[in-house]
Formats: structure tokens, C-alpha cells, sequence
């Protein structure tokens, strides 16, 4: 038994050796993609968000790194309706681009001289614009003919925390990955009486992971 513990003591002392110094900088490309749907009574809903954020990080302590990243988001979520006998309308489709600012911090545990673990605290700023269609029989998506497609400017802010992966391949270049996200965002749209929507995310969601490749400026 002592042989035992006495071997993983040493596996983790092995372990953190290899640290990323203060002073090291860096850049990086996440892109993010996540699909979903769900058919109830023969209504489809569908969800689609992408995502791409190139990013700047620094280290400001060992392992501890501070960014900023800036990129693009694209939503789109869609109503189909199958029974037209109660309705005419035959797709609902709303669509959001935005652009997006995102400071973050990022703390690494080592788990090898090529493998890390990281947790990222991150502050997602968005500005954007929500376009929102009716499709129907009558008007078969024409804009002219669409009197309900209108286009409202949003801002919104979040707070969240994302797990993840770090593999470095050589001194210079690594792969990192998050899975899921925990955290808070709350956006608004430009009109006057329009209320804050809020939205709760908790949990490791397979279908929400994000790839990014990593290039440091390693000393």
C-alpha cells in the first residue's frame, strides 16, 4: 500500500513540472458549432449556432493566462408546422448575427509535458441583429409579401465557465477543445418596453464542443 502512494506521489510531482512561464503570449482560432432539434405533435423545432472567435491570450503567472477574443456568431432557429389544416403557416425561421467581444481568463493543471486541463472564466459581449420570417402558403417566404418579417437590433452579456482539453503537438502549436459550458447570459432587444431574456446553461453537453488550434510564442 505504502509503494502505491508512494508512486502516485511521485506521478504528480511528475506531473507539474511542465508549466506554461509567466510571460509566454499566444493566438488562437476557436470554431464552435451545436445542432439541435426536436419534433413534438408534428411540430420541428431545429437549432443551429455557430461560431468562430480568434483570440489573443497571455501569461500573466504561471498556467494563469488573461485574452480577449473577437469573432462572429450565427443562430438560426426554426418552427415547421406539418398539420396546415389549423394553420397556413408553414415555417418560422429566426435568424441572429452577431458580432462578438469576449475577455476571459484561464487557469491550466498539468496532467503531462504535452497534456493540460484548463478552466476558463469568460465574459461574452454580443451586438447584434434578430430577423424574424413567417413562411406561409400564401406568401411562400417572399419579403414583399411577408408582411411578419421585421428585423430588431440586441445587445447581451453573459458570464460562464468552460472546461477543456489542452495537447500541445510541439513546443509551438497545440489543439485545445472545450465540452459545455456553465453560466449565465442575459440579452435584450433594441425597442422600447422590450424585457431582458435570461438563459441558464449547466452541464458537459457533447454536442456542444468547440476546436481550436493554438500557435505560442514560447520562450
Amino acid at each position: 500500500m505504502k509503494k502505491i502512494i508512494l508512486a502516485g506521489a511521485i506521478a504528480l510531482c511528475g506531473f507539474s513540472n511542465a508549466q506554461i512561464t509567466k510571460g509566454t503570449g499566444y493566438i488562437s482560432g476557436e470554431v464552435g458549432y451545436d445542432h439541435k432539434e426536436n419534433n413534438n405533435f408534428n411540430n420541428l423545432r431545429k437549432y443551429d449556432v455557430f461560431k468562430i472567435l480568434p483570440t489573443v491570450g497571455y501569461f500573466v503567472d504561471t498556467n494563469l493566462a488573461v485574452g480577449l477574443g473577437v469573432g462572429y456568431k450565427n443562430v438560426v432557429t426554426k418552427f415547421e408546422y406539418e398539420n396546415v389544416g389549423i394553420s397556413n403557416i408553414l415555417e418560422i425561421k429566426d435568424t441572429d448575427n452577431a458580432f462578438v467581444v469576449a475577455p476571459f481568463v484561464r487557469k491550466y493543471w498539468t496532467l503531462s509535458d504535452k497534456l493540460y486541463i484548463f478552466g476558463q472564466l469568460q465574459v461574452p459581449l454580443e451586438f447584434g441583429q434578430e430577423k424574424f420570417d413567417v413562411r406561409t402558403a400564401g406568401n411562400m417566404g417572399d419579403p414583399i409579401l411577408n408582411p411578419e418579417a421585421r428585423k430588431k437590433n440586441y445587445t447581451s452579456i453573459g458570464v460562464n465557465v468552460k472546461p477543456g482539453l489542452d495537447y500541445f503537438l510541439s513546443k509551438n502549436w497545440s489543439i485545445e477543445a472545450t465540452i459545455g459550458e456553465f453560466g449565465y447570459n442575459t440579452s435584450k432587444v433594441n425597442v422600447d418596453e422590450a424585457k431582458r431574456v435570461n438563459d441558464y446553461k449547466f452541464g458537459l453537453n457533447l454536442s456542444s464542443v468547440t476546436f481550436g488550434v493554438k500557435y505560442v510564442f514560447a520562450k
